[in-house]
């Protein structure tokens, strides 16, 4: 395997194991960014200067685990591919990681061989594959699509709301498709993912300047500076010519005035709204999803498999898909690359019900509630502790010391 031109970051506090992968990632020619810590670890993908290709993370850190950067990561962009290293005792996290989307990991100790063999599953191939602009076979999803196609022929801006990984960037795309504007630039400015957002949409060359009388898409409305949403408002104001489609979470339009997007921006852009429900309310078309990967990334083994039994079809309908499509690709892939037998099996897919995660004691539940709570209320609150103390009806000083006891 080759690593050339990759950029890995790798996480990983033991001088000893930390030396040892970098050492030999540079060898098969990886660019290794090498931190210890929680705290450097999460700048260097949300601000990182390049695209990072892959993060390898350890669980266990001096100040937190790879299970809050992930988290931390995930709340506000698409994380790259994670792979991580976990000892005996961090398979109950494991399992959690690989509910929520992680890709894949290995547990200490490990053959550099198995370990390398792993992580080029998670970056092979390539290309990449986008979540089909139809979202399913449910009735759900075909009157998604119909209003999507209803939305391409008219006029208006377009605001789609729900959570990560249900296909809003694939609805915004078929509306471009599919209306008069196709023939003009579709413009997309993921707003999590900028480093410096005012640059990319409204800066000399910017996405503003680019779109002319086609489309733009931005992602990741609720992630928009308020500079850059008067910027937006002036650009509306002065005659933009061209047509603005915009995602973001369910709870977009219910936040507090003062907290996340203006209304009168929101007013503006949303002028015809498309609301798209998570997976686990659409069981069928997360079976039907898992079918539309497995045959892309089946076409890619040098011996295809001959297909997906039942009962790993009945598991993927019982599964309740926290991470969406995305958590559908993410699995799918790593099932195909990995499987060693004829037919994708229930283990393939799930491979975390082999394991045997430790019982949480009642104070440990308890704490693991409160702290998915508190991430949950600042995650509303767009990182506003005063607004997210009041949804929790807590004091600031209360919410601080929470925060501080969980490493958040």
């Amino acid at each position: 395997m080759t690593l050339s031109g990759r950029r890995i970051l790798l996480v990983e506090d033991d001088p000893i194991m930390g030396g040892s992968l970098a050492q030999r990632l540079e060898l098969e020619g990886a660019e290794v960014l090498w931190v210890r810590q929680v705290v450097r670890a999460i700048p260097e993908i949300r601000v990182a200067r390049a695209p990072v290709d892959a993060v390898i993370c350890d669980i266990r850190l001096p100040d937190g685990t790879g299970e809050e950067i992930f988290a931390r990561i995930s709340a506000t962009m698409t994380p790259p591919p994670f792979l991580f290293i976990t000892g005996q005792g961090d398979i109950e996290q494991a399992v959690r990681l690989m509910r929520a989307g992680a890709d894949d990991y290995i547990t200490k100790p490990f053959e550099m061989s198995v370990f390398l063999e792993r992580l080029s599953l998670l970056m092979r191939p390539r290309e990449t594959i986008e979540l089909p602009q139809i979202l399913g076979v449910t009735r759900a999803a075909q009157r998604i699509h119909r209003r999507a196609l209803a939305a391409a022929q008219r006029e208006g801006n377009v605001i789609i709301l729900g959570a990560a990984g249900t296909g809003k960037t694939a609805i915004a795309r078929l509306i471009h498709d599919r209306s008069d504007r196709r023939a003009a630039p579709l413009v997309v400015v993921n707003l999590a993912r900028e480093s410096r957002p005012e640059t990319a949409l409204s800066g000399p060359g910017g996405a503003l300047e680019r779109t002319r009388d086609g489309v733009l898409v931005l992602l990741a409305l609720e992630r928009m500076p308020a500079p850059l949403q008067a910027d937006l408002l002036a650009a509306l104001d002065a005659g933009f010519e061209g047509r603005i489609v915009s995602t973001g979470r369910p709870e977009l339009r219910s936040r507090p005035e003062g907290v996340g997007v203006r209304p009168d921006l929101l007013a503006r852009l949303g002028e015809i709204e498309i609301a798209i429900p998570p997976l686990a309310e659409r069981s069928e078309d997360a079976v039907w999803l898992m079918r539309e990967f497995f045959a892309f990334f089946n076409a890619r083994r040098p011996t295809p498999l001959k297909g997906i039994s039942a009962l790993t079809e009945d598991a993927a309908r019982a599964h309740d898909w926290p991470g969406n499509g995305r958590e559908v690709r993410s699995r799918v892939r790593r099932a195909v690359e990995g499987c060693e037998g004829e037919w994708l099996f229930p283990v393939d897919l799930f491979p975390e019900t082999q394991a045997d995660p430790a019982f949480l004691t009642l104070t440990e539940a308890r704490e693991a509630a409160e702290r998915r709570q508190i991430v949950a209320a600042l995650e509303r609150s767009g990182g506003q502790m005063s607004e997210a103390a009041r949804l929790l009806k807590i004091s600031r000083t209360t919410l601080w010391e929470r925060m501080q006891k969980f490493g958040l």
